[in-house]
């Protein structure tokens, strides 16, 4: 398993629980390292949907009991309540190398344009800790490894703005701490925050919260849709009560003015003057856009880090960048995170025999990932790699019909993310109206504790 995250570790209980033996490498200082990383949000899909079955049968062995199955965990509960917990079992912790970063994945003894023999070989992992190579041999790899890290740039077509690079200072990701350590970077300034998903209200959300408590607090929204009303959702029609809060708590901030919202932007260009980012491009009705702020939140998405599978043989949707078989089950033009069908290792497998993305990398630049799906896809994959394919096909997924997503609530619900790490933004949307309210997701998000959904960046 590559990554230490909740399906990577979910894995590895999977294939304990089937005879086999598993190797986790996390390149973080810890399991959970990258959902410690937005442990200020809080998850608005219950602890019911983000305990792995495996992991939990083999916590209840220390003595562990289970959260309450309806409470709403934060990042930093679901690694404190869960995964530190699963990771230090006497069964997982000699099996959990941490500080161990994989740089690429290839089959021993050929390359890439070999096919002859290929089939059957072992995997060469190599990683780097503590600045050595070091190479590993495996029958078998599921790259759980996330998306975390890896955000979609600023500018349009997929490409970064204009000294978008150069901006790196006063570029502050998608979930910022705005109320706790990170409130200093935020009271008092103009912030701008980019995107329309779960991630974005989130953040804009909490700077209203700061704006409550520091009125010279200013607070631009940009989306590249003409409308929000994706996100704004169904109020207090929507199945889960902290996601439908968020919309229409975000909705009134607008409504009211706090927040700025500027519509069908394209951003082309980050200029530093001083110590502000003068952020350029094109708004509605092709207008010039101009933003002098301190700091802006790309809330944009995320995107997988395929760079280290360059000498795995994949078949990839060319849009989505997930599995092929697994992309039209998912694609988000098409989906959101309640209305994605079960599946398990047979739309995740690839041309090289034994090799599994899975977890929120499985579904490329789509956000519509939950952590409960991703438990399922690596519980089949491990039942396939025992031999028992009958056990693979089974593949079962029971959520909400609503989904299972990102959202804030602060202090006024006692809820937020689902998980991630976790589909993420959905799109940016090009609707006008939105009938019914769409159960989008989004990957992680920030917390007061803010909102976020189950889809795992681990």
């Amino acid at each position: 398993m590559i990554g230490a995250g909740p399906v990577g570790l979910a894995a590895a209980a999977h294939l304990l629980e089937r005879g086999l033996e598993p190797l986790v490498l996390e390149a973080g200082d810890r399991p959970g390292a990258a959902v410690a990383q937005w442990g200020h949000v809080r998850l608005f899909s219950p602890w019911e949907y983000d305990v792995d079955a495996a992991g939990a049968r083999l916590l209840e062995r220390t003595g562990w009991e289970s959260p309450a199955a309806d409470e709403l965990p934060t990042g930093a509960e679901l690694v404190a309540d869960y995964l530190a917990p699963l990771a230090a079992t006497p069964e997982l912790a000699p099996r959990i190398h941490t500080g161990t970063r994989v740089v690429a994945v290839t089959r021993v003894g050929v390359d890439k344009t070999r096919g002859l023999g290929r089939e059957g070989r072992p995997y060469l992992v190599r990683t780097v800790r503590e600045g050595a190579v070091v190479d590993l041999t495996a029958r078998a790899v599921i790259d759980t490894s996330g998306t975390w890290g890896q955000r979609n740039p600023l500018g349009a077509s997929g490409l970064p703005a204009v000294g978008e690079s150069a901006a790196e200072r006063w570029l502050v990701g998608p979930l910022p701490d705005v109320l706790g350590r990170d409130r200093a970077r935020f009271a008092g300034r103009h912030t701008l925050v980019v995107g329309m998903g779960h991630s974005a209200a989130n953040t804009l959300l909490a700077l209203t919260r700061l704006q409550g408590e520091e009125p010279s607090t200013e607070i631009s929204w940009a989306i590249r849709g003409r409308s929000p009303a994706r996100l704004y959702g169904g109020g207090d029609s929507d199945g889960l009560p902290a996601r439908g809060l968020l919309g229409s708590d975000l909705k009134a901030a607008v409504a009211t003015g706090a927040i700025t919202l500027h519509r069908e932007v394209t951003i082309t260009e980050l200029t530093p003057v001083a110590d502000q980012i003068v952020v350029r491009g094109i708004g509605r009705d092709q207008a010039p856009l101009e933003l002098t702020v301190d700091a802006v939140a790309a809330a944009t998405g995320f995107r997988p880090d395929l760079e280290m599978l360059r000498e795995v043989r994949l078949n990839l949707d060319p849009g989505v960048e997930s599995p092929s078989r697994l992309a039209p089950l998912i694609d988000p033009d098409f989906h959101s995170c309640g209305t994605v069908p079960p599946h398990g290792y047979r739309e995740l497998t690839h041309p090289d025999d034994g090799f599994f993305l899975a977890g929120m990398k499985s579904y490329g630049r789509a956000p519509t990932f939950l952590l409960a799906t991703g438990y399922e896809q690596v519980r089949s994959i491990a039942a396939a790699l025992a031999g028992d394919t009958t056990a693979a096909d089974d593949v079962q997924l029971h959520l909400p019909s609503t989904g299972v997503c990102s959202t804030d609530l602060g202090e006024r619900v006692d809820a937020e993310l689902g998980f991630p790490t976790g589909t993420e933004h959905g799109r940016s949307g090009d609707e006008l109206e939105i009938q019914a309210p769409a159960a989008s997701c989004c990957g992680t998000a920030p917390a007061e504790p803010e909102t976020a959904q189950a889809g795992a960046r681990s």
